[in-house]
C-alpha cells in the first residue's frame, strides 16, 4: 500500500492546531486561572478584536520601521565587512577581534547609554535592531566569499573577466545563498532588539504595547500582542525564505524543496 505523503505546510498546521487543543483543553478541564493562562480562544478573540483598532496597527508601524531600518543597516555593513573580509585574509585577522567584541557585550547593557546619547526615539531601537542583526550576516557573508570554487575563478582569469566582473558574476553569486542564510537568521533578531529595545525604552511600538497590557495586568491582551508579534517576525522570514526562488533558482536547496 503506498503512504500518502502530508505537504509540510499542511502537516505544520495541524501540529499547531494540535497544540491549541491542548492549551484550549489544560485551560478548560484543569480550571486554570486565565490571569496566569488565558485559552487560546479567549486570546484569538482579543486578538481579532484589537484588528480593529488604531492603537495596535500604529504600534505596529513603529516596529516594523524600526526593524527594517536597523536590518537595512545590518545588510549594508554585515554584507559590506563580510565581503572585505572573506577576500581578504589581513582584513579579517584585522577586524574579527573587533566584530567578536560587539556580540560579547550584552545588548541590553547598551540601551540605557543609547537612550542617553539618542533620547526615548526610535533611534537606539534601530541601533540596537543593527546590532544583533549585524553578526550573523557579517559571519555567512565571509563564509560565502571565502567558499568560492577555486576552479570558477581561474576560469574566469582564462577568459580575461575584469576584478569587477569577477567579484559580481561569480563571488557574490556564488556567496549569496550564505547571505541570504544571515539575513534570515539577521530579520528575526532584529525584530527582538526592536522590542527589546521598546522595553526597555521606548514611548510606543508593539514592546511598549505589551507592557501596558502587563501593567495592566491584562494577559489576555498581553497574549494577543505576542501573537501579533510573532506573525509580524514570521511574515518577515517567510518573504527572505520565499525570495530565494527569485534569487538563486539554481541553488540544490531551493531545487530539493521544489521536489519534496
Amino acid at each position: 500500500m503506498r503512504s500518502v505523503t502530508l505537504p509540510p505546510w499542511i502537516a505544520s498546521l495541524l501540529l499547531l492546531i494540535f497544540l491549541l487543543a491542548v492549551w484550549e483543553a489544560y485551560v478548560r478541564l484543569m480550571h486554570v486561572n486565565w490571569f496566569i493562562l488565558p485559552p487560546p480562544s479567549a486570546v484569538l478573540g482579543e486578538w481579532v478584536r484589537s484588528l480593529g483598532t488604531g492603537r495596535l496597527w500604529y504600534n505596529t508601524g513603529v516596529t516594523v520601521f524600526e526593524t527594517l531600518l536597523g536590518f537595512v543597516f545590518a545588510v549594508v555593513l554585515g554584507i559590506g565587512f563580510g565581503a572585505l573580509m572573506g577576500k581578504m585574509r589581513r582584513a579579517e585577522q584585522t577586524l574579527n577581534p573587533f566584530m567578536v567584541a560587539t556580540q560579547v557585550v550584552p545588548k541590553i547593557a547598551l540601551i540605557p547609554l543609547l537612550i542617553v546619547w539618542f533620547g526615548f526615539g526610535w533611534t537606539p531601537k534601530v541601533i540596537i535592531a543593527a546590532v544583533l542583526a549585524f553578526f550573523p550576516i557579517l559571519v555567512n557573508t565571509t563564509l560565502g566569499f571565502k567558499s568560492v570554487y577555486r576552479g570558477h575563478r581561474e576560469v574566469l582569469m582564462s577568459l580575461n573577466a575584469s576584478r569587477w566582473q569577477t567579484v559580481t558574476q561569480l563571488e557574490f553569486q556564488s556567496a549569496l545563498p550564505y547571505i541570504l542564510t544571515g539575513m534570515e537568521m539577521g530579520i528575526v533578531l532584529s525584530i527582538i532588539g526592536a522590542v527589546v529595545g521598546e522595553f526597555l525604552g521606548g514611548s510606543e511600538g508593539l514592546g511598549v504595547l505589551a507592557v501596558r497590557e502587563m501593567n495592566a495586568f491584562n494577559t489576555t491582551a498581553l497574549f494577543a500582542v505576542i501573537i501579533h508579534l510573532s506573525i509580524v517576525g514570521f511574515i518577515f522570514y517567510a518573504i527572505l525564505v520565499g525570495s530565494r526562488r527569485f534569487l538563486i533558482p539554481w541553488h540544490e536547496s531551493v531545487q530539493v524543496h521544489d521536489n519534496q
